[in-house]
């Protein structure tokens, strides 16, 4: 409780509620543009932050940019299947289709509920849980992490079509080979796969690779199929305004926005995970867990599979901040720059923070109660005119999204290089979805494969263990690897039944007969 007050003290002043409306505006609208994500922003809003003088406060606002970036970035990814940040990938995958169908207002209205739910669930964990969890989370080791990413690639099986996994796990494998490329952390000075091209020794950005995969193949598609770009509801304001969930969503929505509250907060407490691994994980996890019948929604405009990334991600944001605070360790990319930030500005994260910096450690807690109202103050009366987008002329939005994946893609590096992948990338993806490939695995493939090379090298590498004796060594890994080894088995032993129950059935038509 005295914790509590002191954040009340340090958020709820003048200017510390001024600059968090100024940094949830920042980041919403960073997160609503293409290509463009929180890591750029804060880096270029480090020296603002220094002259601003008071740690608190500056980090309020920082913190403030990085969840509104979150929060909006499902604006993109719904309205034109160009995620804003890395994190709101999976927010395409129902998000663009239920946009396709006509109920963009409502699509929208669901991404901000559930982003509101998730950030403020997250929030109530951070602020009970924050200690013991970096106590819990600093008894993961690299076995640990290893197993973790290993349970997340066998995810993948809920993104292929039923009967045809295989293509599935091809997707992943090719995302591994693009994270292979370049220097590895274990393979210092000893690049890979880039055919003695010096720009690729850096390897594909996660910015390039998105943007590849989902905006610039939109692009194609619109000018290979002009009908494609004709929305069910275009210029259409009843569509459009159509905002209101019911009192059944309510209720289907409800026990996911429970569910990925806690797992995505979970998440982003692990160092190193963060939120677009959450949010890709529990779009997974509902798919496995729906009904037969809810099942063969996802992909096509499902209220479950728009709910849990948008949930998953701001809880995972706002756990992130745990390991930050509380371990010095960064949980994701962004929360790297906010630890230099918070380095600039002369205080030292870590387990002594919470009790020598608390205006520090509670200002930022509590001031994510009042970001996550105000993000949902200023975007859902906007919603109505955001979803207006949709009647834009194709020949104005393709330009447009191709403009600003560019820009992304660009300001990454600074490396042209970029651009050229990103196109190859587009071509490649395009021929892939003609031939009925899923597109997600690739995203999983990417982002955990990075992941795994790093912590199986450091685990090799461990005198503690000889090769792979790690696995029996350490409990918890084992448990991982079981849990692993049962959601790979799962879809293959369902499918042997499912079959098993159709031949019976035909069996029995044939004998009626």
């Amino acid at each position: 409780m005295e914790g509590i007050l002191t954040g009340l003290s340090a958020a709820f002043t003048f200017q510390a509620i001024a600059l968090v409306v100024l940094g949830c505006l920042i980041g919403s609208f960073i997160g609503m543009v293409p290509g463009l994500g929180p890591m750029q922003v804060i880096a270029i809003m480090i020296p603002v932050a220094v002259g601003i003088g008071d740690p608190s406060i500056a980090m309020i606002m920082l913190a403030g940019v990085y969840y509104g970036a979150v929060f909006g970035g499902s604006t993109s990814s719904i309205l034109i299947n160009a995620p804003g940040v890395a994190s709101t990938v999976a927010t395409s995958f129902d998000g663009y289709p239920m946009a396709r169908k006509g109920f963009a207002g409502k699509a929208l209205t669901i991404a901000a509920l559930s982003s509101f739910a998730g950030g403020t669930l997250g929030a109530i964990l951070l602020t009970l849980a924050a200690k013991p969890l970096a106590d819990v989370a600093l008894l993961f080791q690299s076995p640990e992490y290893l197993a973790v990413m290993i349970v997340g690639m066998t995810a993948v099986a809920a993104f292929g079509e039923r009967g045809r996994a295989y293509k599935a796990v091809l997707m992943v494998i090719f995302g591994m080979i693009l994270a292979s490329i370049g220097e590895g952390s274990q393979f210092a000075n000893r690049p890979r796969f880039t055919f003695g091209y010096v720009p690729l020794q850096d390897g594909i950005s996660s910015i390039t690779l998105i943007m590849g995969l989902f905006a610039v193949p939109e692009a194609f598609f619109l000018i290979l199929d002009p009908k494609r770009g004709q929305y069910k509801g275009d210029g259409q304001s009843k569509e459009i305004n159509n905002m209101r969930i019911n009192g059944k969503e309510a209720k289907e929505m409800a026990p996911v926005i429970g569910r990925q509250s806690i797992l995505g907060f979970l998440i982003g407490v692990m160092p190193g995970a963060g939120a677009t691994i959450a949010s890709l994980m529990g779009y997974a996890m509902e798919r496995n867990i729906a009904p037969k019948e809810k099942r063969d929604e996802f992909g096509k405009g499902s209220l479950r599979g728009l709910t849990a990334p948008e949930t998953a991600n701001n809880a995972a944001s706002t756990g992130s901040f745990v390991p930050m605070l509380t371990l010095g360790i960064p949980g994701s990319g962004t929360t790297a720059i906010l630890l230099v930030a918070l380095i600039s500005l002369g205080v030292q994260p870590g387990p002594a923070l919470i009790n020598d910096n608390p205006d520090i450690f509670w200002g930022i807690i509590i001031s994510m109660y009042f970001g996550n109202v105000v993000l949902l103050i200023l975007n859902y009366p906007l919603i109505p005119y955001i979803a207006k987008l949709l009647a834009v002329p194709r020949t104005f939005l393709i330009p447009f999204v191709l403009f600003f994946s560019m820009v992304g893609a660009y300001l990454v590096s600074q490396n042209p290089t970029e651009l050229y992948t990103m196109i190859v990338l587009g071509v490649v993806t395009t021929l892939l979805r003609l031939a009925k490939f899923p597109i997600a695995p690739i995203v999983i493939g990417f982002i955990l494969g990075i992941r795994m090379e790093d912590n199986l090298g450091r685990a090799l590498t461990d005198p503690d263990y000889t090769g792979f004796s790690f696995i029996w060594q350490r409990p918890m890994t084992l448990v991982f690897l079981l849990i692993a080894a049962a959601m790979l088995l799962y879809p293959m032993i369902e499918g042997r039944l499912a079959r098993r129950e159709r031949k019976k059935a035909r069996d029995s038509q044939v004998t009626q007969d």
